[in-house]
């Protein structure tokens, strides 16, 4: 695997509409690679760093090696109810 990927996931359009709907804004992230996250949100006045799954789908070992190095705040959503509770402040 390339250390800058391409590829989203399949729910990926939904969740950033659905946060958009929401009136969060999206930036897309997916093509920096390295284990980085998919996209921003900003909702708020506050930055969500965020790595879309799908309801099944793991982390590679770049997006893992990410995480676990991270200092920051920065979270795995794969649902619409992931994206609400995010926004809300309980994820």
């Amino acid at each position: 695997m390339s250390k800058f990927a391409k590829k989203v996931d399949s729910n990926q359009k939904e969740l950033c509409s659905y946060a958009k709907s929401l009136g969060a804004s999206v930036q897309y992230m997916h093509s920096v690679g390295q284990g980085f996250p998919d996209v921003i949100f900003a909702y708020e006045g506050v930055n969500y760093l965020c790595e879309i799954k799908s309801e099944k789908g793991k982390l590679n070992s770049l997006q893992v090696q990410w995480f676990e190095n991270w200092k920051g705040q920065a979270v795995v959503v794969r649902t619409k109810e992931d994206i609400l509770m995010l926004l809300k402040g309980e994820l």
